[in-house]
């Protein structure tokens, strides 16, 4: 229990501070004083003063806040927003302080990618076996052959194969593959299994493991950030289109119930495997994050961007009391959801 809460901290923490440094970084370099940079939200567990900056560690590790002067309201020392403030500076020094916040998850979880693939490869999407009777047989699929696109979208991970074949409704797929050096292109139609409640083009595993060179580590690298965001959007899609219920949606409490069962299964396998496993996570919640908090919402960094570049647009600001009086009805609506997910999570718990 102990190691899943440090390791649960460790990465929300990681993961907040990489996206509020973002705020941070780009606030600074804009001429744009930061009041607060907070990690966790409440009361304060502690705090410091630096450069004009309160840094402060909160009790409930649920978020972070990078508070600018003059944003929604909050001004300085003198209780005024003057030179230094978010208002006062340009639309594009605020869209690109605000975008940054998102954008820092997407380079973390690249980060993170780069290291994991230094030191354990990549997996290239090859059959390794064809089950008898199924969708991959009838297409005349092999074993040993290299995936190379699928509906025409290029494939260059075996998790793309299996992620599409998961979601997969029954519909036609254009499979090209190579075989010998040469290119070919056969008609998959997946076949449902009852008893499994889905369908399935008919591979068991699609996986070949490979060490990369320095080139193909910022390669592969690049192609795991790459899967980590389409899963993602497809996993918002299903969501909005009622593919996946409200209890598929984890809070904190869920995020540390999978922290702790993944360190359970990669513990046997010894230390590296825990630290990897742990850092797949830590890539798959600092995308989703990112891309969350890039949804046009209010309250969310894609509300603000949205009101922003309507600015861009228009040439002049939305009255800052409507703007404000929006994001504060998107801030109780996500407190909201939060408290509906974070029901759901510890209900999962006692029921599951």
């Amino acid at each position: 229990m102990i190691v899943t809460i440090i390791s649960f901290l460790l990465i929300f923490g990681l993961i907040v501070i990489s996206h509020e440094f973002g705020h941070f970084l780009l606030a600074k370099k804009n001429g744009i004083r930061v009041l607060e940079f907070a990690v966790g939200m409440g009361p304060s567990l502690f705090h410091f003063n630096r450069g004009g900056t309160k840094y402060s560690l909160k009790v409930l590790p649920l978020g972070g806040a990078c508070i600018f002067e003059g944003e929604d309201g909050a001004a300085g020392e003198d209780g005024k927003a003057g030179e230094g403030s978010f208002t006062e500076a340009s639309v594009w020094a605020r869209i690109s302080s605000v975008a940054a916040g998102p954008l820092f998850n997407f380079l973390l979880a690249y980060v993170l990618a780069l290291i994991m693939v230094a030191f354990t490869g990549s997996e290239r999407p090859v059959i390794q076996e064809v089950m008898p009777e199924s969708a991959a047989e009838a297409a005349g699929l092999q074993s040993g052959d290299l995936i190379t696109r699928i509906n025409g979208d290029r494939i260059h991970l075996g998790k793309q194969v299996l992620l599409l074949s998961s979601l997969s409704k029954g519909e036609e797929l254009q499979i090209e593959y190579v075989r010998d050096g040469e290119k070919n292109t056969v008609t998959l139609t997946p076949m449902y299994d009852g008893e499994a409640g889905r369908y399935y083009m008919g591979f068991r595993g699609v996986v070949e493991a490979f060490k990369c060179s320095p080139p193909e580590v910022f390669e592969y690298s690049f192609y795991e950030l790459q899967y980590w965001v389409e899963a993602t959007f497809k996993s918002l899609g299903m969501l909005v289109t009622g593919q996946v219920s409200r209890d598929d949606v984890a809070g904190p409490v869920g995020i540390a119930q999978l922290v702790g069962d993944t360190y359970e299964d990669a513990k046997p396998y010894g230390i590296s495997s825990v630290i990897f496993s742990m850092m797949n996570i830590a890539m798959l919640l600092s995308v989703n994050l990112g891309i969350i908090n890039l949804l046009p919402l209010p309250a969310l960094d894609g509300g603000r961007l949205v009101f922003l570049l309507v600015e861009a647009v228009r040439g002049r600001p939305i009255p800052p009391e409507k703007e404000g009086m929006v994001h504060l009805a998107g801030m109780v609506v996500l407190m909201l959801v939060m408290v509906l997910v974070l029901f759901n999570d510890i209900a999962r718990i006692f029921t599951g």
